[in-house]
């Protein structure tokens, strides 16, 4: 039986709680007919109530909407929508509403029904009513801390406590309650905020048949946290802990960020599912061909958003508004966000309306904003990003210092730039050395002990003849592809681990560390596991044992970072922080820097004029070990130097505070083979 209610209201969007009942409203532009549906059960085949909506009392523009009396929260509920722009494979589908707050995911959910002809109630995702305003926040707020001091901990929340040597209960396992259990050991890393793998539902089953999609780049909802990351099931569990996860972080001083995708979603191209926007508004949501209708694939995933359409625009900032008002977090990491400057026909253009948006919202003012600034499509914009508040995942330093360490021709002459804050991308008046976000690893590619261990991916696992994935890793198996029972081999991994460690977490920048780095997590050579949901994905724990020196030693450098910018003058652009600073580039000799091609090595000498603390570093990449000789004085001044940091001796020499640094009696210092040092004068 059908029923007609009152008429409702077109805002909000989404559905919203009011006194005896709630409000639906959606919009579904060219739509003739839209239909409530709503279910008592995840699994049920039949909805218990359909609501019709009257076309000529409920469709404000394009905007349906109803208010429904008796709903609670937790109700379940999806729309029926039809018209002559309606698809066949979008006829009676269960479309999610794109402003739920909630989604519920049965173990009939079947990714294959939604693609297609034919109803699916019974085995679709379904939105759930959310009162989502009754959590007691105390006086939890975002943080607000600047980047300068920050350190960012990628982590991924099924992956960081679902091993069983996590050591927690099995319903805690791989949750958002279970990050709370392990704050501690993010307080003793010294870690300062994380940036958490996509938490937005997504689908699972957006993968190679017999696999699953782990990392969750494949968006279905933008306002819902991943239902299956929650302890508990119900259909309200999911927001409620996320904030108990949120608030427990803040509580220990660590920032959240989220790792966003809104470039694309989990429907795909023309082959893949109808799960809410395909059916609303096809042609508004996504970049189609003006001259096939097929879909534009700027992401590479088979979709791409059409973000700078007025009502895409607003889903976008709505979104993000409601992570930062009613759920806390404290800034983003736009995965893909070159594909937000591209206009409704996919050109890039000068200035994107969407990125001016996020950027001059007073809601989001004060929210870290994190471009990961390229696309799959070949738009590479690192160093001239739109918008002035920005930082940006910095690739270039990436490859850089991955092709130093492993001694490439003519990588020398490049590592200043990067150990600078890459002046040379991002020498702005308004751009602050905080703005390169340095990474050596990060989820996607190898591993920090599969950097060291691997010069060749091993993607075979992934079902796709290990034709996915980067082949251009700059990784070096030190002598051997793999795991070695060879102890100079295994010694060297080591030792380039910490190499590569030093120079991201002592380079100006906001350094991000990837989850289990610190222990040696391998995936065996795999550098795209997306699609692993299982031990080659997931955090170890028993490695922090096995590997206690590295462990430690991340652990000593993120406190030698802080204690090094704590006494350090802060700085507003890079401009303004090379005028603070004094810098000299020597080699085995002094002021005889060897910049060739054939270099692998080089010292820094770096003096923050407002300070007494003189710094040297020595970088040698050679495969043997080398002498150099050291300054005497600076600024009319003696040097007397105290080692600090030695990649080359064992575990715990290796890297001191400032105060138990060890003092020098030579005026030269031997840096070992593939080892970096770093010496102080006070």
């Amino acid at each position: 039986m059908t029923e007609l209610f009152p008429n409702g209201s077109s805002y909000p969007l989404g559905s919203t709680l009011r006194p005896g009942g709630a409000n639906f409203s959606i919009y579904a532009k060219n739509a003739a007919a839209v239909q409530l549906l709503l279910f008592d059960d995840i699994a049920d085949e039949q909805p218990a109530r359909i609501v019709d909506f009257d076309p000529c009392r409920q469709a404000t523009f394009h905007y349906w909407h109803a208010f429904v009396p008796d709903i609670k929260a937790g109700q379940l509920y999806g729309y029926r929508v039809s018209g002559p722009a309606t698809s066949e494979r979008a006829k009676d589908k269960l479309l999610l509403d794109p402003y739920a707050r909630g989604i519920a995911v049965g173990p009939n959910y079947q990714r294959k029904t939604a693609c297609q002809p034919g109803c699916n109630w019974g085995q679709a995702m379904k939105s759930v009513v959310v009162d989502y305003r009754g959590y007691n926040w105390g006086d939890d707020a975002p943080l607000r801390k600047p980047f300068r001091g920050t350190v960012i901990y990628e982590m991924h929340v099924r992956g960081f406590t679902q091993h069983q040597s996590s050591g927690l209960p099995a319903d805690k396992r791989g949750t958002y309650a279970g990050v709370i259990e392990k704050i501690p050991y993010l307080q003793e890393l010294g870690v300062t905020a994380v940036e958490l793998l996509p938490v937005f539902q997504f689908d699972p089953q957006d993968a190679p048949p017999g696999l699953v999609n782990y990392w969750g780049y494949t968006p279905v909802s933008f306002f819902a946290p991943h239902s299956a990351y929650s302890s508990d099931p119900s259909p309200l569990g999911a927001i409620a802990e996320f904030r108990d996860m949120v608030k427990a972080l803040h509580k220990a001083g660590i920032e959240v960020i989220l790792d966003v995708v809104f470039n694309h979603t989990a429907e795909g191209d023309h082959r893949g599912p109808v799960l809410s926007y395909k059916g609303l508004a096809n042609d508004v949501y996504y970049i189609l061909d003006p001259h096939t209708g097929s879909y534009s694939n700027y992401s590479g995933t088979g979709n791409t958003l059409k973000a700078n359409h007025s009502v895409v625009r607003r889903l976008i900032l709505d979104s993000l508004r409601y992570w930062v008002t009613e759920m806390h977090v404290d800034g983003f990491r736009f995965d893909l966000a070159s594909i937000l400057s591209r206009d409704e026909e996919g050109r890039p253009f000068p200035n994107p309306p969407i990125l001016w948006d996020i950027e001059t919202d007073p809601v989001l003012s004060g929210s870290k904003l994190i471009a990961e600034a390229w696309d799959a499509a070949g738009l590479y914009q690192v160093g001239h990003f739109i918008g002035d508040f920005w930082k940006e995942w910095n690739g270039q330093f990436r490859d850089d210092i991955r092709s130093f360490l492993r001694a490439d021709s003519g990588s020398v002459a490049k590592l200043p730039n990067r150990i600078f804050a890459s002046p040379d991308i991002f020498l702005y008046e308004q751009k602050d050395p905080e703005t390169s976000i340095n990474f050596v690893t990060c989820h996607d590619g190898f591993t920090l002990a599969d950097l060291v261990s691997y010069n060749d991916k091993h993607n075979a696992a992934n079902l796709e003849k290990n034709r996915d994935g980067c082949d251009n890793n700059y990784s070096w198996n030190c002598g051997a592809e793999g795991p070695s029972d060879d102890p100079h081999i295994n010694a060297l991994r080591k030792r380039q681990i910490k190499n590569f460690l030093a120079l991201n977490l002592l380079s100006a920048g906001t350094p991000m560390l990837t989850m289990g780095d610190e222990a040696c997590r391998t995936q065996a050579g795999n550098n795209n596991a997306y699609c692993h949901d299982s031990e080659l994905s997931w955090f170890d724990w028993s490695l922090l044992e096995q590997h206690a020196d590295i462990h430690r030693f991340v652990k000593s450098l993120i406190a030698l970072r802080k204690s090094m910018y704590s006494q350090s003058t802060s700085s507003t652009t890079l401009n303004q922080f090379f005028q603070r600073i004094h810098i000299e580039y020597h080699g085995v000799k002094l002021n005889q820097a060897d910049w060739s091609a054939n270099s692998h090595s080089l010292a820094i000498l770096v003096a923050e004029l407002q300070q007494t603390q003189v710094f040297y570093f020595i970088f040698n990449s050679f495969w043997e070990s080398l002498e150099f000789e050291l300054p005497d004085s600076f600024n009319n001044r003696a040097l007397n130097w105290r080692r600090v940091l030695d990649t080359a001796l064992a575990s715990p020499m290796d890297c001191v505070a400032l105060d138990s640094a060890t003092d020098l009696l030579a005026n030269r210092y031997t840096a070992e083979s593939r080892s970096i040092a770093m010496l102080i004068s006070v």
